[in-house]
């Protein structure tokens, strides 16, 4: 991992997501989350984890949500995320700061996460979602118009 170097501690945030149908809402929380770290390491969700939790599969393939999220220039590292364990994750790449959009803030399964992050730390940040988008959203449109 490649880390800048022109602070002794540079801030590591970490996101995830499944970024389907990429569209301005997944933009501006990278954005943001770019803006309050030096090195940005972004999740993708896997297929089947994606199917595991939400019940259905991304639109878009793996290979190439993780291509369109590593083009962004906001983005420092893209990594396959194949767990929700954001503990596991913080194990790994030793982030100082989580973000995620507010729609999780009271989510108990996020509420678990903050607290077990916290103990070791991690800021947890929530954004603003993005009002009126959303890949599901984009999904029952097109359905809606076939």
């Amino acid at each position: 991992m490649s880390i800048p170097t022109h602070d002794s501690h540079p801030v590591i945030g970490y996101t995830t997501g499944v970024f389907d149908m990429f569209h301005i809402g997944h933009l501006n929380i990278l954005k943001r989350a770019k803006e309050q770290c030096d090195y940005l390491i972004v999740g993708v969700s896997t297929d089947e984890l994606v199917q595991e939790y939400k019940h259905h599969l991304p639109v878009v393939p793996l290979e190439q949500r993780m291509a369109i999220v590593g083009a962004l220039r906001c983005v420092d590292r893209v990594v396959v995320q194949t767990s929700r364990d954001k503990l596991a994750a913080w194990k790994k790449f030793h982030f100082n700061k989580y973000f995620l959009g507010d729609d999780w803030k009271d989510n108990p399964f996020y509420k678990q996460i903050e607290s077990e992050l916290r103990q070791h730390g991690v800021e947890v940040i929530y954004f603003p979602r993005t009002p009126g988008i959303s890949s599901t959203a984009l999904v029952e449109l097109i359905k809606s118009q076939n």
